[in-house]
């Protein structure tokens, strides 16, 4: 019904890679940095100091699309984590326990695990930059 869409799908994903990694890296710099705003109060020192150097450098990686089935990987088991440490033990429900948000970067950052960079990334660029170095014809 709407295969009209079909041409788009490089072009989303690549676009749902880097504005999940953008969205990602503020949660880091919010941590370690205290911009855009300070981390909210009570957070503990480890969770500061695990969680946010890897929001931040996995957000930018994600979203430049650098090594990005690792950094997604990283980033998907730590939302995993985050949501089962500080949101699951709340209450049962996500939208209750605040831990939709967790949630829905696990599952978009395992997709992205899977899937790779795609197109607009660095990734891409370094692989096709490898395949067009290919052995040098004068060594033999």
């Amino acid at each position: 019904m709407l295969g009209f869409l079909d041409r788009y799908t490089d072009y989303t994903y690549a676009l749902l890679r880097i504005v999940s990694g953008f969205l990602f890296l503020f949660h880091g710099s919010q941590k370690l940095l205290g911009f855009p705003s300070s981390a909210p109060e009570g957070i503990p020192e480890f969770i500061i100091y695990i969680a946010g150097p890897i929001e931040l450098v996995g957000g930018i990686l994600i979203m430049l699309g650098l090594f990005t089935r690792y950094a997604a990987f990283l980033c998907s088991g730590l939302m995993a984590a985050a949501y089962f440490m500080a949101h699951a033990t709340n209450d049962l429900f996500p939208i209750l326990n605040r831990g939709d948000l967790a949630i829905m970067f696990c599952f978009v950052y395992l997709y992205i695990a899977c899937a790779g960079g795609g197109i607009w990334s660095l990734d891409k660029i370094l692989a096709a930059r490898s395949d067009s170095v290919g052995p040098d014809p004068d060594s033999a």
